[in-house]
Formats: structure tokens, sequence, C-alpha cells
């Protein structure tokens, strides 16, 4: 399995190894494991780019300091503060119509499990009126993880978002982005793993994740700038 640590040097570089970790696993069938502190950003998901006023919300990311961009993955905006992680897991498929469910219920478990062994008992579930909702969610008091999916001929993208720290600052640019796109928030549901007494170290965390979504699996691990150099000079 291939093993992806670091971060390229802008956030469209950054986006691009993530689609390239799919495309490698649907043309050769390799899964693959990223764990990752993204650059500063709000990311808008596609249902929020329908929005009335989503330029607002936009200008409102921006204005506080968080550049936005929007995602093909997942559901609606998450704020990344550059200690916030992000994690991804790519497998091979046979047949994309089954196995969602699955996949799904596989990298939770392993993320909860991670969080269990750096001092957080997560469980499942996210808090009312939380950011990004979605079925496999992980919270202990406010909502700590999300996880979407995303399915493509002959692979599938499993990946999320744990709150590290900075979770105040994280409900205080989601509050009016959310108002902004008409949707409920509260911004009391945003946890994080220090507020839960848990590591505070986002390196420490991306390893924790990384080892239990790796699993028994034989790891390749590749730097990410290393891998933008190779690719540029190709």
């Amino acid at each position: 399995m291939r093993v992806l640590r670091g971060r390229a040097a802008s956030r469209a570089a950054d986006r691009d190894v993530v689609a390239g970790m799919l495309e490698r696993a649907a043309d050769d069938g390799e899964a693959a494991v990223r764990a990752w502190r993204p650059h500063r950003q709000l990311a808008f998901g596609r249902r929020d780019s329908r929005a009335d006023d989503f330029d607002v919300a936009k200008k409102v990311a921006a204005a506080c300091d968080f550049p936005p961009v929007e995602r093909s993955v997942g559901g609606r905006a998450v704020a990344y503060t550059g200690n916030t992680v992000a994690f991804a897991k790519v497998v091979p498929l046979d047949d994309m119509r089954v196995g969602m469910d699955e996949r799904y219920e596989s990298v939770t478990r392993a993320v909860q499990r991670a969080l269990w062994r750096l001092g957080v008992p997560a469980s499942r579930g996210e808090p009312e009126a939380s950011f990004c909702p979605g079925d496999y969610s992980l919270r202990h008091g406010g909502k700590l993880v999300g996880v979407a999916q995303r399915v493509r001929k002959n692979a599938a993208l499993v990946s999320g978002v744990v709150v590290v720290r900075d979770h105040e600052e994280i409900a205080d640019v989601l509050d009016p982005v959310y108002t902004a796109l008409e949707l409920p928030f509260d911004p009391a549901s945003v946890g994080s793993l220090a507020a839960a007494g848990g590591e505070t170290d986002p390196e420490a965390v991306a390893r924790g994740i990384e080892a239990l979504l790796v699993g028994d699996a034989d790891p390749e691990v590749v730097s990410v700038p290393d891998l933008a150099d190779a690719e540029a000079a190709d």
C-alpha cells in the first residue's frame, strides 16, 4: 500500500495529489493512504456552490483569512486552520455499485480507534446543527470528525477531516458562512481533540490515523513534495 506524507506547495497542487491517488488506484489497482495537514482554507462542497449567496459566503471566508476553495468530494463547508488533519484512503474496485457502506464503516472505525489511542473516547454521531453533517461522523462533546466518499469506475476515495485544535476559530468562521448559505449551524457543535483532552500535535494525530488506515498492509512511504518534483520533471 502506498502511503503519502506531507503536503504540496499550494492548495491546488495538494488537491491534485489526492486526485492522483484515485486515478492511480483506478489504473493500477494500488490502494493508498494519506493523512496530512492541509493549507489554511475554507473548502466548499458542490451543493454550497448552488446557494444564492455563495459569493457572499466566499467573501466572508476570505475576510476571515480563510481562502475559499471548492472541492469535488464531501458535503458542506469545512474550515482548515493549518492545524486541522485531513485523511484519505483510496481502494481499487471491481464493481462501483457495491461496498459503499462497508468502506464507510471500515474507515470510520479505523479513525475512531486511532482517536481512542490518541486519548479521546470518540463515539459515532454528531450534535445538532453541525458543520458538514453526515451519517459517519465522530464526536466527543462537539463534532470531531466528518467522513465523505467519492466513487468512480474502478476506485473509491473515502476521506475526512479531524479537528485537532482551533475549534473556536473554526466555529467563528463557519457561523457567518453557514448563515450566508442559509444552513443551520451551532458554533457550540464544533469540538476538537484538544478540548476533549486528547493529543494536540497535528503530526502525531496524522501518523496515528495513518497507522490505523494502513492496518496490516505493507506500506511504501512516498513524500508528497518529492512526488510533486518528480511529476514536474516528467
